[in-house]
């Protein structure tokens, strides 16, 4: 088969739902809504596949602001083996700065790469081996929360063979190394009494979280060069002649591999008791949201992203040796083959910064975005064209969970 007029249309139906395409990603940059609040963002989304009848849509799908949005072919030349290709949209934004993240391109990826693919298929659905689903999932709540997580737990993924997504950044790479977090919430609980009458009825809970600032800051220099901690006290105290009786705390623990962030959590929790013993106060140690995993490597579905990309104008950088950000579609990669390259989209500018959020929200953003969904969608049709492709993109798979473990 000819995979080259399956791309070719992939890229004519793109063009031509531009207008649509872009309307939909300024819509749910105008309105940023934060994780699971993305109420606006998910109706825009539901609204936009069902202004085509052939998608079956699903609103609040398994969460409330989470969609689902599939499409079958007819047939294929093994009419009982179907594979089930996966878009993710992500939509939700940051506190004060809105989309500094760029979800609202992401969402416009997914929904670009779904139409492109839905469009090439339907041209040449005789030619096909297997017979196709395409399902787009909206997935709410990256930034926090871990939507995704529930989704995988309230069986969302269960029937997907291979699960693709692009987020924005500064540049075009088909994969980043994207690490394992842990978000550690660390509330010290004291006695509050008069600073200066009688300070030794007192126990200081602020002394507490100090110390624990800085048993982590001397941790630091033990810690192997790929380990991250950060973090802020966000409660110290109301009024300096009270000795603080509750402060609070939160970290991030970070590690390239999750099998190490075990190791990481248990030398900052010995960091935290200490604390509380040194000050006489005591501590509670909270995890308020899932671990978010790093993502595995799928070399076959990285290199099909970068011939692709290459086709369609992307230059490509060498992955970035210094650690990523993290995201919840590592927990993803976990479960089901995938890949997360990231796009250019026309700026310098950083993400998580105000600058980045104007250039989200900016026209020239949209040549660099559905140039990256056009490579999504061809890289899909690849997998869907070949058999043998899919079957490394699963040993791929197989060999990065077996380098986990070991």
């Amino acid at each position: 088969m000819e995979k080259q007029r399956i791309k070719d249309a992939i890229s004519s139906s793109i063009d031509r739902h531009r207008d649509r395409l872009s309307g939909l990603s300024r819509d749910i940059w105008s309105c940023p809504e934060l994780a699971l609040e993305e109420r606006q963002a998910h109706d825009t989304m539901v609204r936009f596949f069902s202004e085509d009848q052939s998608w079956t849509v699903e609103s609040r799908y398994k969460l409330p602001t989470a969609f689902r949005a599939t499409w079958t072919t007819a047939g294929g030349a093994d009419g009982d083996l179907v594979v089930n290709v996966a878009f993710l949209c992500e939509y939700d934004a940051l506190p004060g700065i809105g989309h500094a993240c760029g979800h609202n391109l992401i969402a416009e990826v997914g929904a670009a790469a779904a139409l492109g693919l839905k469009s090439g298929l339907e041209e040449h659905q005789p030619e096909l081996p297997v017979r196709v689903k395409i399902t787009v999932l909206g997935t709410p709540a990256e930034e926090s929360k871990g939507g995704k997580i529930a989704l995988i737990e309230a069986g969302a993924f269960d029937d997907i063979d291979v699960v693709l997504m692009a987020h924005p950044v500064s540049h075009d790479a088909s994969a980043m190394p994207f690490i394992a977090i842990a978000d550690v919430t660390v509330k010290y609980h004291g006695k509050a009494c008069h600073a200066s009458a009688f300070p030794w009825e007192g126990l200081n809970a602020l002394d507490a979280a100090v110390l624990a600032y800085n048993n982590l800051s001397v941790l630091r220099q033990q810690l192997k060069p790929d380990w991250r901690l950060h973090g802020v006290i966000k409660h110290g105290g109301v009024k300096p002649s009270i000795i603080p009786d509750y402060t609070e705390m939160e970290f991030y623990l970070r590690t390239p591999l999750l099998k190490d962030l075990c190791l990481l959590k248990a030398k900052a929790e010995a960091c935290f008791r200490a604390a509380a013993q040194a000050t006489g106060c005591q501590v509670e140690i909270l995890y308020p949201n899932p671990t978010y995993y790093n993502i595995l490597p799928n070399p076959t579905l990285e290199s099909l992203y970068e011939n692709n990309g290459k086709s369609v104008g992307i230059q490509f950088e060498e992955p970035p040796n210094q650690l990523c950000a993290s995201t919840d579609f590592g927990n993803v990669s976990f479960i089901i083959p995938g890949i997360h390259p990231v796009f250019y989209i026309g700026t310098d500018a950083l993400n998580h910064s105000e600058d980045y959020t104007a250039a989200a929200g900016a026209e020239e953003a949209q040549f660099y975005t559905l140039r990256a969904a056009k490579a999504l969608a061809m890289t899909a049709a690849d997998v869907l064209c070949c058999p043998d492709l899919l079957k490394q993109v699963r040993d791929d798979f197989t060999v990065a969970k077996l380098k986990q473990e070991t």
